[in-house]
């Protein structure tokens, strides 16, 4: 698995200044360090826009509000940017951020860039009703269908342990010689 080499804000400035410094092109200074030249093209475009501040690691995961996610948008339609600009305006980790809001733009309009739910969908209510009813001990007598529930639960765990211990038996004789 490739994870992201993490480079210091020290080493990120230290690149952005030789190529400032001395005329450097990303990519020779890029094959003399074997990083890729790209990789050095953003760094220097977010020093020259955002000053060295703009190369220290962001902190915690960001939240985009719709509205900035549309005006990033309107941005790169009105002015013609291209999606590295547009990162580098925005101060944006990926360009994939700016490809994914425009899929959404398209297929559901403003509203798909309003923020999604995540994780697991809440539970319905039927099934809800019925982990409260056993999860709560009340003096109600149960009725006949929850009685036929509980039995058909009751079974299944049953069935299922009698199913391992055979399994486990199986096992256990197919060892011995």
């Amino acid at each position: 698995m490739n994870k992201k080499k993490k480079h210091s804000f020290e080493f990120k400035l230290s690149c952005v200044k030789q190529m400032d410094e001395h005329y450097r092109s990303a990519k020779s200074l890029g094959r003399e360090l074997g990083i890729t030249y790209s990789l050095l093209d953003t760094w220097y475009r977010i020093y020259k826009y955002h000053g060295s501040a703009g190369l220290l690691p962001k902190k915690g995961k960001r939240i985009f509000s719709p509205s900035f996610k549309l005006s990033v948008l309107n941005a790169i339609r009105e002015e013609s940017l291209s999606l590295k600009e547009a990162r580098v305006r925005f101060d944006l980790s990926s360009d994939d951020h700016i490809i994914n809001w425009q899929k959404r733009l398209d297929e559901f309009g403003p509203a798909g860039l309003e923020p999604r739910a995540k994780g697991r969908q809440p539970m319905t209510k039927k099934a809800n009703q019925q982990i409260k009813r056993k999860a709560g001990k009340t003096n109600k007598p149960l009725t006949r269908e929850e009685e036929l529930l509980q039995e058909n639960e009751y079974l299944r765990a049953e069935n299922a342990l009698l199913k391992k211990l055979q399994a486990l038996a199986q096992e256990e004789n197919k060892r011995k010689p």
